[in-house]
């Protein structure tokens, strides 16, 4: 029998919470459905998160439980596909395991899908952002950003917690890229989507795991991953940087300002600086893109197992 209900869990240091998870999870499915999976994706964390994961799986052998123990840490990214690979369910909700997405937006969510078979995904979005304001205008400057010169649309504050269909989750494990962005994933693969709004709990343990240097490489990674406007730009800033030439030169004549005084040696020269600042900015941006595609080009994994322990060799 098909599982109706997968859980996938990314976990990163949650040796905290992973057990107040699983407690609130096994509440949050009574009632709703006792067919349903909950997959650990334990990404190397570096606390005791992978002990209690064992200790879980090893005293609950009345719950369908599956563990992916990375051999390092490969990113959440990493984390969500080895997650949707390994899940069987006719829904599938990918969901952190610091207690701020609760379980029970998770079986809200099933519900809306067996309601309305016209969805194929459901996805939440923070009703509330509980980020500080410098995280808030980073974010807010992200969407902008990415919605304008990318190729996808993202839904602003949308997170990575949501539930898909079957036909959705083996859509996104057939893409393979290696740099992966699942926002803009999800939207690009198109489907009907159902978004609705969610409030960000509290973490039970720990601390965030991202700061403003991530956010800010997770927005590069995001806008350099759906849109080549980045290569674009030294053209256009060519023909601009010409036209400004010519206009210099004309004014210079018009002003009498000839190469051998000072002041037009002063300014031809910061000129010349600024001009090779922003040529090494655009030589840095396509040596990025070279570089993802040197990455994806040798085909490695996007992740390695450790080990995978699951409920059917645990009965």
């Amino acid at each position: 029998m098909q599982i109706k209900h997968s859980l996938v869990i990314p976990c990163f240091n949650e040796e905290g919470n992973v057990e107040i998870f699983f407690r609130a999870a096994k509440e949050a499915f009574k009632g709703y459905t006792d067919n349903y999976e909950l997959i650990f994706v334990n990404d190397g964390s570096r606390d005791k998160t992978g002990e209690k994961l064992k200790k879980i799986f090893e005293e609950n052998k009345d719950t369908k439980i599956k563990i992916i123990n990375f051999s390092r840490n490969f990113g959440k990214e990493s984390a969500m596909f080895a997650g949707l690979e390994a899940s069987s369910g006719e829904y599938t909700t990918i969901i952190d395991a610091d207690m701020q997405q609760r379980p029970e937006v998770a079986v809200q969510m099933g519900k809306i899908l067996n309601e309305h078979p016209e969805y194929d995904m459901v996805a939440a979005f923070q009703e509330k952002r509980k980020d500080g304001a410098l995280l808030s205008k980073v974010k807010t400057a992200f969407y902008s950003v990415i919605n304008k010169v990318s190729e996808v649309n993202l839904i602003e504050d949308a997170s990575d917690f949501r539930t898909m269909r079957r036909n959705v989750v083996e859509t996104i494990i057939s893409l393979t890229e290696y740099h992966r962005f699942s926002k803009g994933i999800f939207s690009w693969i198109g489907f009907n989507t159902c978004s609705i709004p969610y409030e960000v709990m509290e973490r039970e343990s720990g601390e965030t795991k991202w700061s403003v240097r991530k956010l800010i490489k997770y927005a590069l990674d995001g806008i350099m991953a759906y849109t080549d406007l980045p290569l674009k730009l030294p053209v256009y800033f060519g023909i601009g940087t010409g036209i400004f030439d010519v206009l210099l030169f004309l004014c210079l004549l018009i002003a009498d300002l000839g190469f051998d005084k000072d002041c037009g040696l002063g300014f031809i020269a910061c000129l010349v600086i600024f001009l090779f600042a922003i040529l090494s900015v655009f030589l840095g941006i396509m040596g990025i893109y070279i570089g993802k595609i040197h990455t994806q080009v040798k085909s490695r994994p996007i992740y390695i197992a450790k080990e995978i322990l699951t409920y059917e060799e645990n009965t």
